[in-house]
This record gives structure tokens, sequence and C-alpha cells, in this order.
């Protein structure tokens, strides 16, 4: 695997995802492996205010079992963004296997009020990812 992280572009949006374990919030001996992971969202084109106002996430571990987490903003927030802005945030995800996949979308309202969905490309679950400046800076 060359890089586990993710970038991906929808409607003017970027989405930049990656992700690394904390073996110091993990406990193996109990099949419970934490990751943070980093998300930074940047307005490269779509015209206007864009407002995130909600998420879907698909998470799947290293036996196929799935998740599907939706909700409205991330980490309490509902970020707004114009051309050149962009909103970091970190969260965590607990897996009960060793490595799995995160991805999903974001969904965003324009100024009108009208939605469109972001993808959120997959990306990496794994011990051996890089280690990440896990600090956000909006």
């Amino acid at each position: 695997m060359s890089d586990p992280h993710s970038s991906t572009v929808t409607a003017g949006i970027r989405i930049h995802a990656a992700a690394q374990f904390l073996p110091q919030e993990s406990e193996p001996e109990n099949e419970r492996f934490v990751y943070g992971y980093k998300i930074t969202m940047t307005n490269e084109s779509a015209p206007g205010k864009v407002r995130l106002v909600s998420r879907h996430w698909r998470i799947v571990d290293s036996e196929g079992r799935t998740e599907t987490v939706r909700g409205s903003g991330v980490v309490g927030e509902y970020p707004e963004l114009t051309i050149g802005e962009s909103f970091s945030y970190v969260s965590y995800c607990p897996l009960s296997t060793k490595w799995g996949t995160m991805e999903g979308s974001y969904t965003f309202e324009r100024e009108d009020g009208s939605r469109f969905e972001v993808a959120i490309g997959r990306f990496f679950l794994v011990p051996s990812a890089p280690e990440l400046p896990l600090e956000t800076h909006s």
C-alpha cells in the first residue's frame, strides 16, 4: 500500500483524510484498536459560501463487518467555507480488528439552500500509517 490516506474532490470541495493508530488508547488483548483520524476540507472552487450540514461514514473492519454512522455536523460544528478556506478536525474510530477502512460523504448546503454530496475517499486504518500532526488549525 503506497498511501493509506485519501484526497478527493467533489463539486469543488477537497476532502483529505488520514488516520494513525493510537497504541496508548488501544487494548489489543480486548480486541480494541483505536485510530485517530484527521479530516481537512477545502473549498477549492465551489462558488459562494457552503456549509457542512451532515456526515455519513462507512467503517469496515478486516473481517468485513460494516458500521454505518450518520449525524449532523462534525465534532459539534457546521463549518462554512468560501473559496480558498479550509477546516480541519480530528476524531477517533475504535475497531475490534487490527485494521480497517473508512469512507463516506458529507452533505453541504449552498447559500440558496440547495444541497450537494461530497465524497470522502476510502482511507485505511492501519498500524503502519505514518504519524499525523493530530492538532487542528481551522
